[in-house]
């Protein structure tokens, strides 16, 4: 049988014009900066940016009511308001919602039966003396992040010294600065607090005291391990052969290089001192009555649960939505930092 002979049109071989051949050479797609993909990639992450809005509008709302919100107005006694429900305008339908309470397997209006003005009502419901549990509410997460901020700045200014230096020097210089971070990471948080109130009395001095000295040791690590891996790189062995100094080596190639990991690490350390002020407040050896923060609230809606949950409810879901959007825009800032985590 013969071969067939494959036959090609004689300009089969004729080079592509100059135009064309440019243009396929051209890589597809926009030049892009680091700070734009890391926006790129986060913007993908639609947990993380609706708890970034989440945080932003509960920042917004804390800071921004204190020309009227004050220690005065929260520790100002109203009995004849005392333990009313919620009653929110436009939700007269909604039981909870209305200013109405369950007693004895019947909706009451509360507010009614103690003789509230009709134009006086309280989003949020009022505590045993009257207090709006609300203002309280905005207060206590007002709190709550002031001593988040207060664990990242010790983060972002001893953790971050603290750990360059020790991966930087390395040798005896770093061995004795780790055995000193595993002692002060040796005692607990609780004792750190408990030694703090034989010196000072019970609230939000003590607890700064208590982050400033244990609440760093975490970035301290992570900074000085990427430090040891980043102090051999070319660029860095190039700078330090042109004589530069130790100092503008960590500023211009150290910390722009160790910056994703500084980020992602306070986002984490945040909601661990919320939770921390939280549950030393609940137990009593934190902030203290009459001063309020979320586990103030909590503490004193324990006790009345049975009757009144909402007067603990309200606290606790602000208290696990912080938590949960700090989480999230954590674990959201980690994917953006770090594309090889990627599926």
């Amino acid at each position: 049988m013969a071969e067939e002979k494959l036959t090609l049109p004689a300009d089969a071989f004729e080079p592509l014009p100059k135009d064309e051949a440019q243009d396929n050479e051209n890589i597809a797609g926009p030049s892009l900066s680091f700070a734009q993909n890391v926006w790129i990639r986060f913007k993908q992450r639609k947990a993380a940016v609706i708890s970034a809005i989440i945080v932003i509008i509960m920042i917004v709302v804390s800071f921004g009511s204190t020309p009227f919100i004050n220690k005065s107005t929260l520790v100002k006694s109203h009995p004849q308001y005392a333990n009313l429900p919620a009653k929110v305008p436009g939700m007269s339908a909604v039981n909870g919602l209305n200013g109405k309470i369950k007693q004895n397997g019947k909706w009451v209006d509360a507010y009614a039966e103690n003789n509230v003005p009709k134009d006086k009502y309280f989003i949020a419901g009022t505590d045993y003396l009257g207090r709006s549990l609300g203002q309280r509410i905005i207060y206590g997460t007002k709190i709550s992040l002031i001593v988040a901020l207060v664990a990242a700045f010790f983060d972002l200014t001893i953790g971050v010294a603290y750990g360059i230096v020790s991966g930087w020097k390395g040798g005896g210089v770093d061995n004795v600065m780790q055995r000193i971070i595993e002692i002060i990471s040796s005692v607990p948080n609780l004792i750190i607090v408990v030694l703090m109130l034989v010196i000072l009395k019970p609230g939000i001095t003590s607890i700064i005291l208590a982050i400033a000295i244990s609440s760093w040791t975490t970035m301290a690590r992570q900074v000085r391990a990427e430090t040891l891996s980043l102090k051999n790189e070319e660029y860095v062995l190039a700078a330090r052969s042109l004589g530069e100094s130790s100092r503008k080596i960590a500023w211009k190639h150290l910390v722009p290089n160790l910056s994703s990991i500084i980020i992602i690490q306070t986002m984490y350390t945040i909601p661990t001192a919320i939770f921390f002020e939280a549950f030393l407040s609940f137990i009593g050896i934190g902030i203290s009555a009459p001063e309020t923060s979320l586990g103030v609230l909590l503490n004193e809606g324990q006790k009345n649960f049975q009757f009144l949950p909402y007067q603990m409810w309200y606290p606790a879901i602000v208290l696990c939505i912080l938590m949960i959007a700090f989480n999230l825009l954590g674990d959201g800032l980690r994917d953006a930092f770090d594309p090889r985590g990627q599926r």
